[in-house]
C-alpha cells in the first residue's frame, strides 16, 4: 500500500494557527532579546549623577576629547562644559551584573553573561571656586580614549577603583 502525501496545509489555511502562534512567539522573542542586549550604546555616555543641577540623571549624549580647553558632554538639549584647568579629580570604576532581567524575560542563557558598567567621576572646582563632582556611565568602546586623554589634558591620573578597572581602562 503506498502512502499519499499530504500537502502541507491544514482546514484553517496554509499553517495552523498553532503554528503561526510559534512563528510570532519566535519573531517576538528575538526583537525583544535584541532591544533587552541593548542599553547605553558603546560609544555613547551618560550623566548618572553628581552637583551638575543642569543635567538630569540619566541624560544621554556624547562626550568630545577634540577641544583642548574643555572636556564636553553634549547631550540633546545642549552641552555640558568642564574646563580641564578646573579638574582636581578623576575616578574610573565598573559594576558587573548578571543579566538576570533579561534571562527572566527572555532567555535563560543570559544568566551566563556579564554586562559591566563604566562609570567615570570627574571633581572639578566651578567658577566659583566650589567643588562639583560629575559621574558619567561611558560606553565601552570610549572607555580607554576619554580616560587618556583626561589624563593628558589635565595632567592628572585617573585613580582606578581596582585591578580590573586599571586592566579594562588601560588596555591591559
Amino acid at each position: 500500500m503506498k502512502q499519499e502525501k499530504l500537502p502541507l496545509v491544514s482546514r484553517y489555511g496554509t499553517l495552523s494557527w498553532t503554528r503561526k502562534a510559534a512563528a510570532t512567539i519566535l519573531v517576538a522573542t528575538l526583537l525583544l532579546e535584541t532591544a533587552a542586549w541593548a542599553g547605553l550604546g558603546s560609544d555613547k555616555a551618560m550623566y548618572v549623577g553628581g552637583t551638575v543641577s543642569a543635567l538630569k540623571e540619566g541624560t544621554e549624549g556624547h562626550v568630545s576629547e577634540k577641544n583642548e580647553d574643555l572636556f564636553v558632554f553634549h547631550f540633546q538639549d545642549g552641552d555640558f562644559k568642564i574646563p580641564y584647568d578646573h579638574v582636581n579629580d578623576l575616578e574610573y570604576g565598573q559594576k558587573a551584573g548578571r543579566r538576570l532581567g533579561v534571562a527572566i524575560a527572555v532567555t535563560w542563557m543570559a544568566m551566563f553573561s556579564k554586562k559591566r558598567k563604566h562609570y567615570l567621576t570627574i571633581g572639578y572646582t566651578d567658577e566659583n571656586g566650589k567643588q562639583e563632582a560629575a559621574v558619567f556611565e561611558l560606553g565601552k568602546d570610549i572607555v580607554r580614549v576619554t580616560l587618556a586623554s583626561l589624563e593628558a589634558r589635565t595632567g592628572r591620573k585617573v585613580d582606578y577603583e581596582d585591578e580590573e578597572a586599571r586592566k579594562s581602562g588601560r588596555g591591559n
